[in-house]
């Protein structure tokens, strides 16, 4: 069949309009809080939208619709970034749109250059290729709002074998589909491909027996240092079972401690009198007057057994150094990564404490209450997923909530909620027999490549316009064209 006859005409921008309705409000519903799991499939929605896009007459406005629609998704679910940033919000907002905006105006160039069935195969590429680069590539790396965490609280996802970008991709693939005009095959193919992609190949924990650690933690937000130890005595009287406590990043603040170094000495008198393994986030000094952002291990003789620096920093905040390197602390009970707070969003971090041998992962976290909730119920997205990816278990301490500890097939077991001071969260979580790596941490940067040299090939002049010893029949200006003469124009590279 021919490929013309495979797309349907150039967009209007009437068209455009619902098109661009569609894409946010699938955005939002997959995106909702609600518990009704199969809601969040509306973010497949959302990326055929995108997609459909493309076929606005011409690159500039197939950019701006774009830019539009993704400024009417991000804004809304990242308001909190007014109350971190003020009006600075506005800027990041614009550039996380951009991305999105990147990709329909790639798509719709390739459509006019490449024709339907070349641009078909080159989406699921380009999307991925640009997720992956926002996430993880540029200094403003930030993963959240991906594809694949708005499935996050759903197991049917298989999570091990595809990852994160690799749900976009699926996704994706059900867009360019779509493009094509196989509504049907394009929506059976996307559910088939992750229905049996979980279903027939196992997931890689299996029933083994393993060492397992009881943890506990509690929720506090810029203590005071005395309140410390009572917090602790508390929280071992509530769950007396507690091997490993743990406390969240910037518990302890100065890094000027007369006594005892970044741990106080009576933070350490308490470990050795309690006979438990403490794990705070704290500061450690570090040259020309700044410091790490660390999370220090406490062992029952009282001293720091293990220390992880923060290996990604938070842009513009004075959030301390990068960590010179990454360990696994190898504890009594098992080989434990730490993440400190937003390093769990970078799968390069993980993927190293992965080889390195981790079988379970503690991330102490700051999340600041004014900040919002719905902050913090976004970045409660993150901690499922990574754990079903690696087949790792997660304990995640929040200053402010909301707390998890999330079993190695992504199941949250247990929470503390936003806002509360004070309130504790408790798990027995077994060390990962077999952690795994998905198919995704391979193919994600060689699709950000293929994206950069398709750029390239879009950014050159298209020399099929204007072949040598080709001569074009006289049209009068104020003819119309033919269905058919835009249609090949689509095909042909017509911008």
């Amino acid at each position: 069949m021919n490929a013309v006859r495979n797309i349907a005409p150039p967009l209007t921008w009437p068209q455009a309009a619902l098109f661009m309705a569609g894409a946010i409000v699938c955005f939002h519903a997959a995106y909702s809080s609600t518990d009704f799991a199969p809601l969040h499939l509306a973010i497949i929605g959302y990326v055929i939208c995108l997609v459909q896009l493309a076929r606005l007459k011409t690159t500039r406005r197939t950019f701006y619709a774009g830019l539009i629609t993704a400024l009417l998704c991000v804004g809304p679910q990242l308001f909190f970034f007014w109350n971190i940033f003020g009006p600075a919000a506005i800027a990041l907002w614009a550039i996380l749109a951009l991305w999105i905006a990147a990709f329909t105006g790639m798509t719709g160039a390739a459509l006019r250059r490449f024709g339907p069935r070349w641009t078909a195969l080159l989406i699921p590429f380009l999307w991925t290729g640009l997720e992956y680069s926002r996430s993880e590539l540029y200094y403003l790396k930030f993963s959240w709002m991906n594809v694949g965490y708005a499935f996050s609280d759903w197991q049917l996802f298989p999570f091990h074998i595809f990852g994160i970008y690799g749900i976009g991709f699926v996704a994706a693939i059900c867009g360019a589909a779509f493009l094509l005009f196989r509504p049907l095959t394009a929506a059976f193919a996307g559910c088939l491909v992750i229905v049996l992609g979980n279903s027939l190949l196992p997931g890689l924990a299996g029933n083994y027996i393993t060492s397992k650690v009881c943890i506990a933690g509690v929720q506090m937000e810029f203590p005071v240092e005395a309140d410390i130890p009572r917090a602790l005595d508390a929280l071992v009287a509530e769950h007396p079972d507690a091997d490993l406590l743990v406390l969240s990043e910037y518990t302890l603040l100065s890094t000027e401690y007369t006594q005892g170094g970044p741990i106080p000495t009576a933070l350490k008198n308490w470990c050795r009198k309690n006979h438990r393994y403490l794990v705070v986030g704290g500061k450690e000094p570090a040259p020309k007057n700044n410091f790490y952002n660390t999370a220090f291990v406490v062992g029952t003789n009282g001293e720091i057994v293990f220390r992880q620096v923060k290996s990604v920093p938070i842009q513009f905040f004075k959030d301390g150094l990068p960590a010179p390197k990454q360990e696994v602390w190898d504890s009594p009970w098992g080989k434990i990564g730490f993440c400190v707070c937003y390093d769990l969003s970078y799968t390069r971090i993980i993927d190293h404490l992965v080889k390195m041998g981790a079988q379970l992962i503690i991330v102490p976290t700051m999340d600041v209450i004014d900040w919002g909730e719905r902050q913090h119920q976004l970045h409660t997205l993150v901690a499922p997923v990574r754990a079903a990816e690696y087949h790792i278990p997660i304990f995640r301490l929040a200053s402010s909530g909301i707390s998890q500890a999330v079993t190695a097939d992504g199941s949250v077991r247990a929470t503390a909620p936003f806002g509360g001071e004070g309130k504790s969260l408790f798990a027995t979580l077994h060390f990962s027999p077999r952690t795994s790596i998905p198919l995704d941490r391979s193919f994600a940067p060689l699709a950000a490549a293929i994206t950069g040299i398709v750029l390239v090939i879009l950014c050159l002049p298209n020399r099929r316009r204007n072949i040598p010893g080709k001569t074009e029949s006289p049209k009068s200006a104020n003819q119309p064209a033919t269905q058919n003469e835009v249609l090949a124009d689509i095909k042909g590279g017509a911008s």
